[in-house]
């Protein structure tokens, strides 16, 4: 027993030792963990590369090191990315974005944006995977970041064609194309993207002009995946063109230089369809049933990287909680572990009489710690329902103010619609009393007497309606508090005019009714318009009641 005892303080000191120089080691050492963990991802060893990263990270952690606690962080994640542990790795690419922002690194920041944003497209979520790709466009813009803001616009293209919106994508990867000389490959990417927008638009002669032209530029096809890409989209132009043959042609040219199970797939679903089409039921029955049996083998390996994942995270968590022990028996300084070492040596004889009672204590603590660990979990519990009443609470109080919102942008569009109906009122009186004007000024007789004539003097005093104009801006300000004062500060340069047009476009009147009231022609009305949307920034007139609507 006292052997044993002896052996296990020797251990003790070793680990002390071990761990003081642990503590000192330099930068270099943990960079050098980064590169070899990485290297290992690349080799699969993903239980190697886990834990020389998580080494590198403690190490990083410990001593404030941000770039090395990034890399080893947002290293992790790639590492349980490639392991298909898609929870892990969005975690760890979480937290290497909080770093970078903790530490204010730009470069780092985008890059874990982007990562992100990939994970989302992977996992078929386009609208968050859009969220940040324009988070890291936007900071590169910020930043000029000219190296990197080309591949940013390019994924922002990629994710808006998957989403449908081909407009958008189609702007994307022309501006996509202005940082070509940075980075060559991003033309050939974005020029492929357009390929695929115009097949997915049915304009098929055009895509498939763009797909053989850049086919041509590629020499090695093979493992290239903007070659296998080009050439399923001339296969699926052919195959709307009814051409089998050649639809078929490079469709099988993709399968041959394809060697992802996942781009396989999609190739044999096309050549099914491509023998569907041309009457041949068999081969197509042989290529729909390879595509179950790559499914098949996607979810054996996906069911097989599950359970490495979850071995090789058991592996992680081991070495992290040996790290921690090693950690918590690390002497703060060097002389304190010489005094420990004195105090252990003349110790020793008292240490192998009471080991017994020790061990108990031991027990007890460990009895202790357990129980103080049921209780924390329970404080969790309790902890965890508060902060779920808490948002039961917000939510209900959102809800009760949007309903307010909706009942008050409610009762203001009531009152605009009678005031505009006023308006409109006003406005037809006016129209009948230059109507009854017109009339008799165009009979000379009598318009010439004196009566006739004091009361058509007396019609042309009534059309002064700067009164009328002055009640309904008091009447419409009441009805849109504050409306007309943000509208003079966001641009000040507009005239009284141009605010009496706005009110009305504000009330929802449509070109006519403004024609009428302001007693003009629907095309100045239209130009009135046109230049009241420019002088206040818009690209587009029809912008305009959004635009006041934001106001």
């Amino acid at each position: 027993m006292c052997s044993n005892l002896f052996k296990k303080i020797i251990i003790c000191l070793s680990l002390i030792t071990g761990m003081l120089t642990y503590a000192q080691v330099p930068v270099k050492y943990c960079d050098s963990l980064i590169k070899e963990g990485i290297k290992q991802n690349e080799k699969k060893d993903y239980l190697k590369a886990l834990e020389l990263l998580t080494e590198a990270q403690a190490i990083a952690k410990k001593n404030g090191w941000g770039n090395q606690l990034y890399g080893a962080t947002i290293n992790i994640g790639n590492c349980y990315g490639q392991m298909m542990d898609y929870g892990e790795t969005l975690k760890y690419y979480l937290e290497a974005y909080n770093i970078a922002v903790k530490y204010k690194f730009k470069t780092h920041e985008v890059a874990a944006i982007n990562n992100i944003a990939i994970f989302y497209t992977r996992e078929g979520e386009f609208k968050k995977a859009h969220d940040y790709f324009k988070r890291a466009y936007n900071i590169s813009k910020e930043e000029k970041d000219s190296a990197n803001i080309g591949i940013y616009t390019l994924n922002l293209g990629m994710v808006m064609g998957e989403m449908k919106n081909f407009k958008q994508a189609y702007t994307y990867f022309n501006e996509a194309l202005l940082y070509t000389q940075k980075n060559p490959q991003i033309e050939m990417a974005a020029k492929s993207g357009i390929a695929e927008i115009e097949m997915d638009m049915g304009h098929t002669q055009k895509s498939k002009a763009i797909a053989l032209s850049l086919l041509s530029q590629i020499s090695d096809k093979y493992g290239s995946e903007a070659a296998i890409s080009l050439q399923l989209n001339v296969a699926k132009a052919f195959l709307q063109e009814n051409n089998f043959d050649k639809a078929k042609e490079y469709a099988l040219q993709a399968l041959n230089n394809s060697t992802d199970l996942n781009r396989k797939r999609t190739i044999y679903a096309v050549l099914s369809e491509i023998y569907e089409k041309n009457n041949l039921l068999s081969p197509a029955l042989q290529y729909r049933d390879s595509v179950y049996a790559v499914q098949q083998k996607l979810n054996d390996i996906k069911n097989g990287r599950t359970y490495e994942s979850n071995r090789v995270k058991f592996e992680v968590q081991d070495y992290k909680n040996q790290i921690a022990i090693n950690n918590a028996t690390i002497a703060k300084d060097r002389k304190i572990f010489y005094a420990i070492t004195a105090c252990i040596t003349s110790l020793l004889l008292l240490i192998i009489f009471i080991y017994r009672t020790l061990s108990m204590r031991h027990k007890q603590k460990k009895l202790i710690a357990e129980n103080n660990q049921q209780e924390m979990a329970l404080q969790l519990v309790r902890q965890e329902s508060d902060a779920l009443l808490q948002e039961k609470n917000f939510r209900e109080k959102q809800d009760e103010i949007l309903m307010e919102k909706e009942l008050l942008k409610n009762e203001i569009e009531h009152k605009n619609r009678k005031l505009s109906s006023q308006a409109l009122y006003t406005s037809g009186k006016y129209q009948m009393i230059e109507d009854v004007i017109g009339l008799l000024s165009d009979q000379p007789e009598l318009a010439q007497v004196p009566a006739v004539k004091k009361h058509i003097r007396f019609l042309r005093n009534s059309l002064n309606n700067d009164n009328e104009w002055a009640g309904f801006l008091t009447h419409f300000e009441e009805v849109n508090h504050g409306f007309l004062t943000r509208l003079k500060t966001a641009h000040p340069d507009l005239t009284a005019n141009d605010i009496r047009f706005i009110c009305y476009v504000y009330m929802n009147l449509n070109a006519k009714e403004i024609a009428g009231m302001l007693n003009i022609s629907l095309d100045a009305c239209r130009k009135r318009k046109e230049r009241i949307s420019q002088k206040m920034g818009l690209k587009d007139s029809s912008a305009l009641y959004s635009h006041l609507y934001d106001i």
